[in-house]
């Protein structure tokens, strides 16, 4: 897959983010992570991000990284796209984009580098280093200390012909205007901001109409029926969906600090589909909260 080809992809309709299975210590468990990537494959997402975000990526190692990549690729050949999460240090992203390389994925989406803050040029040397590491396409997710600036982003269009896409994790309007103005259709846009659906109407306005659903990791159906409602501009089931699920679960999700990821988990272990644990820093929901995300998803009715 060329990077134009993933560019065209990953711009067509909705991406998700699977969680990453751990069993009770804490480790890989492959087998179940298999068995999730099989069961959401055949609802319609367009590509799906391995050890992203959601997947936990900042708290992988790097001994264990190519056996979720890998996992991944085998079990998605032939049904839909693996693009890898990469992060970290300018090194460590470049081991893991070569790793994800070799191991079949389609594409990488680079991750902040986490804690240490930047300026333009230094953010610009490290995304070029990456891109330039690997032939595949490559998505930046600008996000936490990796914002980039229009400016920015048009030198790194010129220097590196494989970064194809730009994911927004911050949510400043001006800025994704000026960034849209600038670099027009040079890249693919992805809306990033935790539980996308809640901005979607306002981002394909800006123009970017897709986004990543994290929801559709334990309601795959109700993730897609939203998505078709924004690609329709069909409001009215826009509304009820935000009314009826999606704000009452960003009540439960703003409950604590992290829950963005566990409230995921949380869901893919009510339906049936359990990843394990989170890792820490990240805490699992209370059985309260628990409870009140089983009574909200029942009403959503079968997945």
């Amino acid at each position: 897959m060329t990077p134009q080809d993933l560019k065209t992809i990953i711009g067509s309709g909705l991406l998700s983010f699977p969680v990453t299975d751990f069993d009770e210590q804490g480790d890989f468990r492959p087998k179940t992570y298999a068995e999730r990537l099989e069961w959401l494959a055949p609802y319609g997402a367009t590509a799906l991000f391995a050890a992203g975000g959601t997947g936990e990526f900042f708290s992988l190692t790097g001994d264990e990284y190519p056996a979720i990549i890998k996992t991944a690729v085998d079990t998605c050949r032939g049904k839909v796209p693996i693009i890898a999460g990469v992060g970290g240090t300018t090194r460590f992203a470049i081991a893991c984009a070569k790793e994800a390389e070799r191991l079949g994925a389609h594409g990488i989406l680079l991750l902040p580098h986490y804690l240490t803050e930047a300026c333009q040029e230094g953010l610009m040397a490290h995304v070029e280093a990456v891109c330039k590491s690997v032939k595949f396409g490559v998505i930046v997710y600008n996000r936490n200390v990796c914002k980039l600036t229009p400016e920015s982003l048009a030198i790194l269009a010129d220097r590196c012909p494989n970064l194809i896409g730009f994911k927004d994790g911050v949510g400043d309007i001006e800025t994704m205007v000026s960034i849209y103005q600038r670099m027009g259709d040079r890249f693919a846009y992805l809306g990033g901001l935790p539980t996308a659906e809640v901005y979607a109407a306002a981002y394909k306005a800006l123009g970017t109409p897709v986004y990543s659903s994290a929801v559709f990791n334990f309601i795959p159906k109700t993730a897609m029926d939203f998505y078709h409602a924004v690609a329709n501009d069909d409001l009215k089931t826009q509304h009820r969906l935000l009314h009826d699920f999606f704000m009452p679960y960003l009540a439960i999700r703003n409950k604590a600090q992290g829950y963005a990821v566990s409230i995921v988990k949380a869901g893919a272990k009510i339906v049936g589909h359990d990843a394990g644990p989170v890792r820490a820093p990240l805490t699992d929901l209370k059985p309260a909260e628990m409870e009140e995300l089983a009574a909200l998803i029942k009403t959503l009715g079968p997945q």
